[in-house]
Parts: structure tokens; sequence; C-alpha cells
């Protein structure tokens, strides 16, 4: 039985390093796990007002969610938090009230930065925000990346020095996922 995993990367740039990262990760999950990328690019700006007919693109969101069986959380660290577009998403995926779309979710986070402690103060931020919304956050191991030369290959894949490790990450994520899914 395939496992569904969507992931949510918060960064648009087209040349983001937690889109590489998020790439080439997923290539290290079990082979009976399938993954899809969250489009949240194109997401508009919560507004409460909006709950009663949501648009077209918070309705697909939502179904991703609602068909995922784990989600995976790219973070990059901005202004020592996390974007807004994920925070946007997170919040559409939470609304309307009584209509949580999160709840019960088995998820991890990951990110990289090229400062010295990765995104880990994102992440923590990312963390209590998906706590709050009845996420089952994978809390060890924690994976806290500085990005630089050799976390990633030219052709998209984890590095060597760094392979070991994220494999265990991607080992543990699996495991918390299957242990979580309604």
């Amino acid at each position: 039985m395939t496992t569904q995993i969507v992931v949510f990367v918060g960064s648009l740039s087209k040349e983001s390093i937690n889109r590489k990262l998020a790439q080439a990760v997923v290539k290290l999950a079990p082979a009976d796990f399938a993954v899809e990328f969250a489009e949240i690019g194109d997401l508009p700006h919560y507004n409460r007002d909006d709950d009663a007919q949501q648009a077209g693109a918070v309705r697909r969101v939502k179904a991703q969610i609602a068909q995922a069986d784990g989600l995976l959380f790219v973070t990059p660290e901005y202004n020592r938090s996390i974007p807004s577009v994920l925070k946007n998403v997170i919040d559409h995926g939470s609304r309307p009230y009584g209509d949580n779309s999160w709840a019960g979710k088995p998820a991890g986070i990951l990110g990289t930065s090229p400062g010295g402690i990765g995104s880990a103060i994102a992440q923590q931020h990312l963390r209590g925000i998906l706590a709050s919304q009845g996420i089952k956050v994978l809390a060890q191991p924690d994976a806290y990346l500085q990005f630089r030369d050799g976390l990633l290959t030219d052709d998209g894949q984890v590095g060597e020095g760094s392979r070991a490790f994220l494999q265990a990450w991607v080992d543990a994520f699996a495991q918390w996922v299957l242990a979580h899914k309604a």
C-alpha cells in the first residue's frame, strides 16, 4: 500500500536551496512512499471573509492535505522565523473554523540556510505553529542544515558527507508517518 506524502516548501524562489534540499531528500524515501509537492505560491493571502467561498487554489491544497498520510515541511529562515508563504498555507489549511485539514496528520520539518545554525529558529517557530493545529510533528532527530558545498550534488542528490545523516532522518520520518497516519 502506498503512503502519500505532501511536501510544503516555504520558498517561492526558482533557485531555492530549500526546494533543492526537498527534491534531493525525497529521493531517500522508501519505494512505497509517493511524494507530491504542494503548490502554495498561488494561494491568496488568508482572509476570514473568504472562508465561505474559498478560492480554487485553497480547495486544491486542502484536498492534498486531506489525502496525505504524512506531511513534510521544508523551510528557509527569514528574519529569524518562517516565511509568510508557509504561514499562509497553514492558515488556509486550518480554516474555516471547525474544518482544520491539518489535525492529526504526522509531519516532519527540515530546512537549510547558509548560516551556521541552518534554519533552526524558523523550525522551532514552525514546530509550535504546527502543534497548535494538531499536527503530530516528529521531535527527533532534528535537522538544522547549513547549506554549503557538498550538502547536495550538482545533479540534485544528497551529498556523500550528508547522506548517512539525512537517510537516518528520512528513515525516522517514514517510521513516524507509518506509526501515526490515520
